[in-house]
């Protein structure tokens, strides 16, 4: 009896999980129908509400954002558009704060998130995964002699909060996974281990181990 409510719920609690987080989604994208005019809501167009509506009308918008952007005019009316919002003040510094954080993170060329670390966190002797964001800059690089990198260690299972840190680069290990499967690693607590692709012996340099 006990093996098949088990086995039930290793079926069904994922499954709930998974609509429920769709449903959360799905519902916080719906409401940018808020941003149309009532003769546009779905009630108004079909009668009666659609779920997931104002998802699909904000992906669109994301899709023809993108599109428009990417060609000569558009590219020039976006340029026009940030000058704009530069010259106007909070907003100014917001968006230039919001914009260079989302181009670093989103853009394909930039190495942010790109790498996942094996660290030394909180002190010596326990490690933890973190993700490498890039290096010190500024003023911060010239009080800081060595070569170091930018990390920032999630905390689990809610890996959107966390901590930024700087390391020695010789105190971390690079390690041979992606970061979508570190990130189950560290949802997981450690449950959902990613394969390993080395052997245990060469997980964790010697010279690592002495720091």
């Amino acid at each position: 009896m006990r093996k098949y409510f088990i086995t039930g719920l290793l079926v069904l609690v994922p499954l709930a999980i998974t609509l429920w987080v769709l449903n959360l989604i799905i519902g916080l994208l719906d409401q940018s129908l808020l941003l149309l005019p009532p003769e546009f809501q779905p009630e108004s167009l079909f009668g009666f509400h659609l779920p997931g509506f104002g998802a699909v009308v904000t992906l669109l918008i994301i899709f023809v954002t993108g599109l428009v952007t990417r060609n000569i005019i558009g590219n020039r009316l976006l340029i026009l558009w940030e000058q704009l919002l530069q010259r106007i003040p909070v907003v100014n510094s917001i968006y230039s704060s919001v914009k260079q954080v989302s181009d670093t993170l989103l853009s394909s060329s930039g190495n942010a998130f790109r790498k996942a670390l094996l660290v030394q966190y909180p002190h010596a002797g326990s490690w933890t995964i973190a993700f490498q964001t890039g290096v010190p800059g500024g003023d911060v690089k010239n009080h800081l002699h060595g070569d170091y990198v930018s990390v920032y260690v999630p905390t689990t299972p809610n890996p959107t909060s966390g901590f930024f840190l700087m390391f020695r680069r010789q105190d971390t290990v690079e390690l041979d996974m992606s970061v979508d499967e570190a990130l189950k690693y560290i949802v997981s607590m450690g449950v959902v281990a990613p394969p390993s692709k080395k052997p245990a012996s060469a997980a964790l340099p010697a010279e690592t181990e002495q720091h």
